[in-house]
């Protein structure tokens, strides 16, 4: 059996490594990612530029693949262009930070990863890990961040995934792992409505001219029973089933038209 292994931290970051580690007892594993920090890129393709693929030693000997694009553009050259056969199951992660909620479906690059290759009808895992300093998050390198616990929660995932496949109607699932968590248990749960509140922050360059920073403020309404709740309340382990369709009810729209 064989897993693609991706994430949008980069090659270099430590959770990918870690992701790696806890799988490989499990089936082979080939790792292509891309080269450059890519967070926040959601499921963006890079159509207008030439991508360019580079084997990488990896620190533990092994061989990779370095992507000078996003974290989709990794997934597709990985299935189309360097495995020979589509893979028993994909990762995305282990990512630097946690992706929650609605909001972040859709910008994280580490869900990107995990939703092209869910279109395929691979099995696929989106993991991320809360961290407690805001200076990791964004890093691309090597840091001092403890997956252990984030990797055996995937072993366990990924053994029932292997064997198993994902049940009917579901596309691929979405962990998040708790920086202290309070057992070793999946809490099933749904989306939150999102984990930040935006913040614009507007500055002037030497030559006076605008620009601006995006962030944002932590958002804690949200009610018991999803993501945002049980992760950073609870501390428990995270985990919500995705599907790609994202059609509404049709039969209300058509009464809707019909109302005039």
């Amino acid at each position: 059996m064989k897993a693609l292994i991706s994430n949008d931290d980069g090659i270099n970051a430590s959770g990918i490594f870690a992701a790696k580690k806890a799988v490989e007892n499990l089936c082979d594993t080939v790792i292509v990612a891309p080269k450059t920090q890519q967070s926040g890129i959601g499921h963006a393709l890079t159509l207008y530029e030439p991508l360019r693929v580079s084997e990488r030693i990896l620190k533990d000997g092994s061989l990779g693949y370095e992507v000078n694009g996003t974290p989709t553009d990794s997934v597709v050259i990985g299935l189309f262009q360097i495995l020979e056969e589509k893979p028993d199951l994909m990762i995305s992660g282990i990512n630097t930070g946690f992706n929650l909620g609605q909001s972040e479906l859709t910008t994280s690059g580490t869900v990107g990863a995990a939703i092209e290759s869910a279109t395929y009808g691979i099995p696929t895992i989106a993991i991320s890990q809360e961290v407690t300093r805001e200076d990791v998050k964004f890093e691309s390198e090597e840091i001092d961040v403890d997956f252990n616990f984030a990797g055996k929660m995937l072993n366990k995932l990924a053994k029932i995934v292997l064997k198993k496949g994902l049940p009917d109607g579901i596309d691929l699932l979405n962990v998040n792992v708790p920086a202290n968590p309070v057992d070793d248990k999946f809490e099933v749960v749904k989306l939150g409505k999102r984990m930040y509140v935006p913040q614009m922050e507007k500055r002037l360059d030497p030559r006076g001219q605008p620009y601006y920073w995006i962030g944002g403020e932590p958002y804690n309404s949200d009610e018991k029973g999803s993501d945002c709740y049980e992760l950073k309340v609870s501390q428990k382990t995270t985990i919500t089933p995705l599907k790609i369709d994202l059609t509404g009810d049709l039969k209300v729209l058509k009464d809707y038209l019909d109302m005039g």
